[in-house]
């Protein structure tokens, strides 16, 4: 009894802490920085502690798309996951357009960098760019790419977190989910609407939007959580139910490029799926120690098994790459070095519109919410995934305010959460397992491939987020909805955009 006692009063804390905070004003300012769509810059003053809010603040950074239709209806918040992701570039990028379509086009959109993330507090463990890049070319990434890699994995990650404790110490516990849940909370109260949340959240998102809405379910608006993670496993550090669909996605990759050969290097070499599977395991295996050399640069062109590893993560994310994807695993098969550099392109950083530190701030903020299981869940990914694991023994870390919960709540409006089926790292079950805790919820089933709903757009799926957002019409219990074109068809989620938009 008294342990049920100590851990409301825990709860009770991890929730109150931060209120009475004045409110204040989002100042709004032209973009500095050039963006290929019409956003303006901002940034909102919050507690840099909520423990302690009589003292120190700090600047959330924020961008806002304004609605095209009248009359306005609200505003959305964005997140994109990671974590680490920013919200700024999601919204001020390419993806800007498609979500404001997405959305109906009548809300504000607000895509914010939360805490650690662009430059809302920089997550920073290196005095230098050369100490970082020592580091990234030192982590083996996969550990499963040699005899040694455990051994080395763990070296470099307690390098990490020395370097971490050493130059990060002063912010690396105020930048957990927690946290990041209250800042959403102060641009709420802000914007000074009806003082409810609307939000969409993807991946990590998912688990952000399960977190503010467990802790203020009195206060949401309309919240989709689309490609969820299961936030029991992933706040537990034990999210091996992530990877449950990946190999069955990745089955999809090839019995989609035997059945458009036209459209699919690889289909050349059989017309079988279960032959090129078979073909593409060999070659990931041999590349262990035959790597593969495109040029002169040891960085970029040597592609190795943690090389493709990584190129696969990348590509099944997304089916769109798949087409690249198939030419480049054909260049590795045929030793033809053009095709093989295409692969380059999977991995190969992208040019951002703000500043960019994700690669640090990804450890600082899971390891500071929270290895046999992952590589037998995943033969793809799980030697991926375990890296992570490896970096929860030597982190100094632990998030204040984070949300002491169960994830069982009934929220104002009920919460959407949009589920894959052959989602290769956010699985359909992870959908169901997160909306059993949040009463009158309602799972969509997305029958695509890839990461999240956008990745195999569908004009169903696409119609139900729009209507629940504009109407608050939530589908019917048990809706499944499936992708609008086929496997390596050649189609775009503009395409798919450019459907919703007349539709």
């Amino acid at each position: 009894m008294l342990h049920r006692e100590i851990l409301t009063f825990l709860l009770f804390l991890s929730v109150a802490i931060g209120q009475h905070i004045p409110k204040r004003n989002i100042t709004w300012f032209p973009c500095p920085e050039a963006t290929s769509v019409n956003v303006t810059c901002g940034f909102l003053t919050v507690p840099l502690d909520y423990a302690n809010t009589s003292t120190a603040t700090m600047r959330l950074s924020m961008v806002k798309m304004n609605a095209s239709k009248q009359p306005k209806q609200g505003t959305i918040l964005l997140n994109p996951g990671g974590p680490g992701s920013s919200g700024r570039e999601f919204l001020a990028g390419s993806d800007g357009p498609g979500l404001q379509i997405a959305t109906g086009g009548t809300f504000d959109l607000i895509g914010f960098d939360p805490r650690g993330v662009g430059d809302t507090i920089p997550f920073s463990c290196f005095k230098n760019d050369s100490l970082r890049a020592n580091y990234h070319i030192k982590d083996p990434v996969c550990l499963n790419s040699s005899d040694t890699a455990i051994g080395a994995t763990r070296a470099v990650r307690a390098v990490l977190a020395k370097s971490c404790q050493e130059n990060a110490k002063d912010t690396a516990e105020l930048i957990g989910t927690g946290y990041v849940a209250r800042d959403m909370m102060q641009i709420v109260d802000a914007l000074d609407e009806n003082g409810l949340l609307n939000y969409w959240g993807f991946s990590y998102g998912s688990a952000l939007g399960a977190t503010v809405a467990a802790m203020f379910p009195e206060r949401m608006g309309k919240v989709v959580l689309d490609g969820v993670l299961n936030p029991f496993d992933y706040f537990s550090g034990r999210d091996v139910s992530q990877l449950t669909a990946t190999d069955l996605s990745f089955d999809g990759f090839f019995t989609g490029c035997v059945a458009n050969p036209e459209m699919c290097a690889l289909a050349e070499l059989t017309s079988k799926a279960g032959e090129l599977s078979d073909k593409v395991y060999d070659l990931i295996y041999h590349l262990k120690y035959n790597p593969f050399v495109t040029g002169p640069d040891a960085v970029s062109e040597i592609i190795d098994y943690t090389f493709l590893k990584n190129a696969a993560y990348s590509a099944i994310l997304r089916p769109v790459s798949w087409p690249l994807f198939a030419t480049g695993l054909h260049g590795l098969l045929t030793n033809n070095v053009t095709e093989a550099r295409t692969l380059s392109s999977l991995t190969a950083a992208q040019p951002t519109i703000f500043p960019d530190n994700g690669k640090e701030a990804v450890p600082a903020i899971r390891l500071s919410d929270i290895l046999a299981e992952f590589y037998t869940t995943s033969d793809l990914l799980g030697d991926v995934y375990a890296s992570n694991a490896l970096s929860y023994r030597d982190w100094p870390f632990r998030a204040k305010g984070a949300y002491l919960g169960d994830f069982r709540v009934k929220t104002k409006n009920p919460i959407l959460f949009v589920g894959g089926r052959l989602d290769p790292v956010t699985p359909l079950p992870n959908a169901y397992n997160a909306s059993a805790g949040f009463e009158g919820s309602v799972v969509l089933e997305h029958g695509g491939y890839g990461h999240t709903s956008p990745s195999d757009p569908s004009l169903c799926t696409a119609k139900a987020i729009r209507a629940y957002f504009v109407n608050g019409t939530l589908p019917a219990t048990g809706t499944k909805c499936e992708p609008l074109f086929g496997l390596f068809s050649g189609n775009t989620t503009a395409d798919a955009l450019a459907l919703l938009a007349i539709s």
